[in-house]
């Protein structure tokens, strides 16, 4: 009994190996079988992402070479010959702004800082040399000197100006080292030792890195005169209307007063103003012109800087600052509906007030503001008869509003 029992243990102990090793085999053959499995739905998922992404990019493409805008140099384009949008209801395509009361305050039009700045600029121009040894120099003040640098007590090349006199403003940083800072305090007539060490890394291999002496004389400081009667004289300001400062500051304030007045009306019609409906046909001829004015600008900046060696821009949308192309084609169409906007606004106001336009006056002026007989032709073979008449509805239009709040 014995022996069969343990006869029977083993085969059973055999038989339990087995099937484990059934089991086992059976595990991973399940194992792999998942793994096949798994790996055939990463690569599909691979396989379909890439499609995705050839699709997508095909049909940006697609999409980009059906909305491209072509551009188009033709200015006269979409225009009749006397310069209105040819087709356009504007009564029906534009809510146009009561543009006969039209509130502008003082401040729309404020007119004294740009005077106040001519007037400062005028006085900076002409101001005088002046040799009073009570004057003093500070920082910022332009004096005229002249000065001999020595190096061991010998000369060296450029450290002089040959007694030609030399203009410098103090706190420029156009002197080596704090040369302009010893300079302050002294007066006309002084002569001042200044003290420097070069550099050394100087473009000069004959001074980099040493010390230098240098003899200065300050010949005098420059002062500005008084905007007065006497300035507008002596100046050359003066004509047979002006006489005075009075005077001149006056007619500064005219004049920009009907620029800052022209500005203000132009910006106002056009801001206040509504389109309806864009004219389909005129906006995507003023696309292609604007894209037109685009490339232009990125030919001559490519131009440009190639004489330098510098690489420029690749494409079109650069030179806009706009990401990629299809940023630039939604870009392109805002600009266009501002430009087809302005038109229109301009064009409605010349209808309403019932104004005209002459062109042969108006190519005359051309013609003698050029000093060229042809000058007007030349334009208008550049440009077009209706590219021209629009601008001069624009102007006849500007005229009239500023007649009519000035």
């Amino acid at each position: 009994m014995a022996k069969f029992k343990k006869k029977n243990a083993d085969e059973n102990a055999e038989v339990s190996k087995s099937k484990a090793k059934r089991n086992a085999r059976r595990k991973e053959v399940a194992k792999d079988r998942r793994l096949h499995i798994f790996s055939r739905i990463v690569s599909i998922a691979i396989v379909a992402a890439i499609a995705v992404i050839v699709i997508f990019f095909a049909g940006k493409s697609i999409y980009l070479a059906a909305i491209r805008t072509t551009s188009s140099s033709d200015m006269s384009a979409g225009l009749t010959q006397d310069g209105k949008i040819d087709g356009v209801n504007l009564s029906e395509a534009l809510t146009l702004v009561d543009y006969e009361n039209i509130v502008i305050s003082e401040e729309d039009v404020s007119t004294d800082e740009q005077v106040e700045s001519d007037i400062s600029e005028l006085l900076e121009e002409f101001k005088e040399l002046k040799y009073d040894t009570s004057l003093e120099i500070a920082d910022g003040d332009e004096v005229n000197i002249d000065y001999v640098g020595t190096i061991d007590g010998e000369e060296f090349d450029g450290g002089s100006s040959d007694s030609a006199g030399y203009d410098l403003t103090i706190g420029s940083g156009s002197f080596v080292d704090d040369f302009e800072e010893q300079l302050i305090g002294a007066h006309p007539g002084d002569d001042v030792t200044v003290e420097v060490t070069f550099p050394d890394d100087y473009s000069s291999e004959e001074v980099a890195g040493k010390d230098a002496v240098f003899a200065v004389t300050v010949n005098g400081i420059y002062q500005e005169a008084e905007f007065n009667d006497e300035f507008v004289v002596n100046n050359g300001l003066a004509t047979d209307e002006i006489t005075t400062a009075e005077e001149y500051r006056a007619s500064l304030a005219e004049n920009y007063y009907e620029e800052n007045l022209e500005e203000f009306l132009s910006d106002y019609i056009v801001e206040n103003s509504t389109v309806n409906s864009y004219p389909k046909s005129y906006l995507k001829i003023m696309k292609a012109i604007t894209k037109y004015n685009d490339e232009y600008t990125m030919s001559y900046y490519n131009q440009m800087f190639a004489s330098y060696g510098i690489t420029s821009y690749e494409n079109v949308w650069d030179v806009t600052g706009d990401e990629d192309e299809l940023a630039y084609e939604k870009s392109l169409t805002e600009r266009a509906e501002e430009s087809v906007k302005e038109a229109m606004v301009y064009q409605a106001i010349f209808e309403d007030a019932g104004l005209t336009i002459d062109m042969d006056a108006a190519k005359a002026e051309m013609n003698e503001e050029n000093d060229d007989e042809t000058y007007a032709d030349s334009m208008v073979e550049t440009y077009g008869e209706g590219y021209l008449a629009q601008d001069e509805i624009r102007n006849v239009v500007l005229e009239y509003l500023v007649e009519l709040y000035k």
